[in-house]
């Protein structure tokens, strides 16, 4: 009966300030300047009619930054730290003025992460109200931040941290392993009794340099059927990324060496040197074949 209750209550309430978005981290890349962002909820396009799911907290401008607008979000303040960011304001000073200038006047109940990119130099930071809903907290590091609410417990904001800095790879990487850190059972607290850690996720990924100077990875989870846990649909859509031919690249990077690296930066395969022929056939069949 609980449960029935609190989605009426979503329901009702207006879109600018009614989202409890929980878990979530944004990063930077700091020899790629890859910029990135990632996290789940329990809530969902379906509870919360008009939006993305948990994707409704993610703002990325390539080059520059991200900043996460979570905990009652409110569409006024994710504007006003969008026109931050491209005014060349750092993660902190973003927070702050966001702090000190909230739309409802009423910043103890917001959570906010931030990173930001000013000639070459990465700034993260996080804030969390004293009133959002516990379990609550954040984790900042030097080119992260961690912050989630309503949580299990701090173990997750924990897993989340150790999985993206003890995953080697590219970035997008390194954010589907701090968001597999998540993939706990009640991680979002209102998913306990579905069994579940959430109910939508995303990961978002951009190039910084040019061109193109856009969002390249782009996983939006909006809801899922069946009471599937949305990070295993994240993490599906994710490896399917390098299928197909039009995401390898083909690198010298020793005299005998051949390197197929695949769009996200991982090494394909590793054969000497010769001739890869590609024979893509009417029915999408791609085979492969090394002439020496």
């Amino acid at each position: 009966m609980e449960k029935t209750i609190s989605i009426i209550l979503f329901i009702l309430i207006p879109l600018k300030s009614f989202a409890q978005h929980t878990f979530s981290i944004v990063a930077i890349d700091s020899i790629t300047k890859e910029v990135g962002s990632a996290g789940a909820t329990c809530g969902d396009a379906v509870l919360w009619p008009g939006t993305p799911g948990a994707a409704l907290i993610s703002d990325i401008i390539p080059g520059l930054g991200a900043i996460h607008t979570q905990s009652y979000w409110n569409e006024q303040n994710q504007n006003q730290a969008h026109e931050k960011l491209i005014d060349g304001y750092t993660a902190e000073e973003i927070i702050d003025w966001l702090i000190n200038n909230d739309a409802e006047n009423n910043s103890s109940i917001r959570q906010y992460g931030a990173i930001t990119l000013i000639n070459d130099s990465i700034k993260a930071s996080a804030y969390t109200g004293e009133n959002c809903f516990d379990y609550k907290n954040h984790i900042i590091g030097d080119h992260y931040a961690i912050q989630g609410n309503i949580l299990l417990g701090q173990s997750i904001l924990d897993s989340m941290e150790s999985r993206f800095l003890n995953t080697s790879g590219s970035l997008s990487e390194k954010l589907m392993a701090s968001l597999q850190g998540a993939k706990v059972i009640g991680a979002d607290t209102r998913c306990y009794d579905d069994q579940v850690s959430s109910l939508s996720a995303f990961l978002r990924v951009a190039k910084s340099e040019e061109p193109p100077n856009d969002i390249y990875i782009d996983i939006i989870v909006e809801a899922t059927p069946n009471l599937i846990d949305p990070i295993d649909v994240v993490q599906e859509e994710f490896n399917n990324l390098n299928l197909g031919i039009e995401n390898y690249l083909i690198q010298y990077s020793e005299p005998q060496i051949l390197r197929i690296i695949d769009v996200l930066g991982r090494e394909v395969t590793n054969t000497k040197k010769g001739a890869l022929l590609f024979y893509i056939y009417d029915n999408g069949i791609v085979e492969k074949k090394m002439v020496k």
